[in-house]
C-alpha cells in the first residue's frame, strides 16, 4: 500500500517559492478539501484514504483582469516564459473536412507543432518549473514514448537529472532521443512494474516524479497537468468570436481532457466566457464510457489497442469529472476507423500519430448518434506528429 505522504523531500536547501502570487493552495477535484501549496502525488490524502484516489488542482485567489497571448503564464500555477517554445500551436481550418464530416466548421490543434512533437512539452514545462522551485536532483516519468522524450527535453534544458521508466517495445527513434538529453532508461517488465518502481524511489525522496505511480490512479503532477490549461486558453484567444462547440480530446487518464476542461471552467471564473463548450473524451476501449454506464472508476478496465499511448487499464477520477463538468459524452472508435481517419487526415496535409487521429473517428461515432449537431463548431485536439510511429 502506497502511503499517501503530502511532499517529498528533494534537497538540503530550498529557495524562495516562484509560484504564482495568485496562487492560494490546491483544491482537490473530488472532496474540494483545500490544502497548501505542497506536493500530493497520491492526490487528495483524505480521499486516498477513503479508498477513491482523486487529484488535487492548483487553486487561484483571482486571476488577471485581461487574458492575452503573451500573458497566458500569468494564469499559470508557475508563470515563465516557454522553455523551449512550447504553445501557441496551430489551430487550422478545413472546411472541406466540415463538409464531409457534415458540421459547420472544423479546427485541429495541431499540439504536434511543440517543440518534442507532442502535447506533453506543455505539462513537461510546468512540471521541471516546479522540480527547480523545490530544489528536486532528478525527476522521473513512466512512459511509452512522448512522454518520456518531453520530460527527458525539458530536464535536460533545466539542467536537472531525468529517468524514464519503460517497458520493452518503445521505439529506436523515441530511445535515441531520450538517451541524446542525457537520461537514463530503465526497462521493466510491465506498467505495474514501472509505477511500483517510481514509487519506491519518489516516496524515498531520491526521485521527482511527473507521473503518477498509484493504484487505482490519479492524474500527473498536478503542477504538471496544470500546464494543459493554456490549450483553453490559446482556443479562447485564437477563435474569439466564433468559439467551438465541440472539443474532441483523445483520452487514456485524462490529463490532456481535465486541463483544457479546468481552463474553461477558470475562464468562466474569470468572467471572459458564460458557457463551456461539450468537451468530449475519444477512447480506444470502454474504459469512461463503462463508468458513465454505472461502473466504479477504480476498477479494472481490460482492453486492448494497438494505440500504446492512449492504453492502460485505469480510469481517474479526472476523467469522470472533466466529462460532467465539460458536458461531454466519450466515443470508443475501432482501430481500422482509426487508421482510415489518419489517411484522411494525411491527405490534407496533416501526419499525426494514430492517438491523434483517433479523434476524427470518434467525430464520425458521436455525428451518427447525433451527439454533434450539424451547425457545429468542432475542434480536434491532435497531440503528436506521426513520425513516431507505425501504426
Amino acid at each position: 500500500m502506497i502511503t499517501p505522504s503530502p511532499g517529498i523531500e528533494c534537497s538540503d536547501a530550498v529557495t524562495i517559492r516562484k509560484t504564482n502570487p495568485a496562487l492560494s493552495g490546491l483544491r482537490c477535484i473530488r472532496c474540494q478539501r483545500f490544502w497548501p501549496i505542497d506536493d500530493y502525488f497520491c492526490g487528495c490524502p483524505d480521499c486516498f484514504k477513503e479508498g477513491y484516489p482523486a487529484s488535487v488542482a492548483p487553486d487561484f485567489e483571482y486571476f488577471p483582469p485581461v487574458l492575452k497571448p503573451e500573458n497566458l503564464s500569468d494564469w499559470l500555477a508557475y508563470p515563465g516564459q516557454p522553455l523551449l517554445g512550447e504553445g501557441n500551436t496551430p489551430i487550422i481550418d478545413l472546411p472541406q473536412l466540415a463538409a464531409s464530416m457534415g458540421v459547420g466548421r472544423l479546427w485541429v490543434k495541431n499540439e504536434g507543432a511543440n517543440p518534442t512533437g507532442s502535447h506533453k512539452d506543455r505539462m513537461s514545462a510546468a512540471f521541471i518549473r516546479r522540480a527547480q522551485d523545490v530544489g528536486a536532483r532528478k525527476v522521473a516519468v513512466a512512459s511509452s514514448g512522448n512522454a518520456g522524450v518531453s520530460v527527458a527535453a525539458y530536464a535536460a534544458r533545466a539542467g536537472i537529472a531525468c529517468v524514464v521508466v519503460t517497458t520493452a517495445g518503445m521505439s529506436k527513434g523515441l530511445v535515441q532521443a531520450i538517451e541524446a538529453h542525457g537520461s537514463e532508461i530503465i526497462t521493466v517488465t510491465n506498467s505495474a512494474a514501472r509505477w511500483e518502481l517510481i514509487s519506491d524511489r519518489s516516496q524515498s525522496g531520491e526521485w521527482y516524479p511527473a507521473t503518477n505511480f498509484t493504484l487505482p490512479a490519479v492524474g500527473s503532477n498536478a503542477f504538471g497537468v496544470d500546464g494543459y490549461r493554456t490549450v483553453a486558453f490559446e482556443l479562447f484567444l485564437s477563435l474569439g468570436p466564433n468559439p467551438p462547440t465541440d472539443i474532441l480530446v483523445p483520452t487514456s487518464r485524462a490529463d490532456l481532457l481535465w486541463g483544457i476542461v479546468k481552463g474553461y471552467l477558470d475562464l468562466r471564473t474569470a468572467g471572459l466566457i458564460t458557457e463551456l463548450p461539450h468537451i468530449h473524451a475519444i477512447e480506444p476501449f470502454p474504459r469512461l464510457s463503462r463508468v458513465l454506464d454505472g461502473e466504479d472508476y477504480i476498477g479494472h478496465f481490460d482492453g486492448q489497442s494497438p494505440i500504446k499511448s492512449l492504453g492502460g487499464t485505469t480510469v481517474t477520477y479526472q476523467g469522470v469529472k472533466a466529462l460532467l463538468q465539460g458536458r461531454g459524452c466519450v466515443a470508443t472508435p475501432p482501430t481500422e476507423l482509426t487508421i482510415e481517419a489518419r489517411c484522411i487526415l494525411s491527405r490534407v496535409g496533416l501526419y499525426v500519430e494514430s492517438a491523434s487521429a483517433i479523434v476524427l473517428s470518434g467525430l464520425g461515432l458521436l455525428r451518427q448518434a447525433s451527439v454533434i449537431a450539424d451547425d457545429a463548431s468542432v475542434v480536434l485536439v491532435m497531440t503528436s506528429h506521426g513520425y513516431k510511429e507505425g501504426l
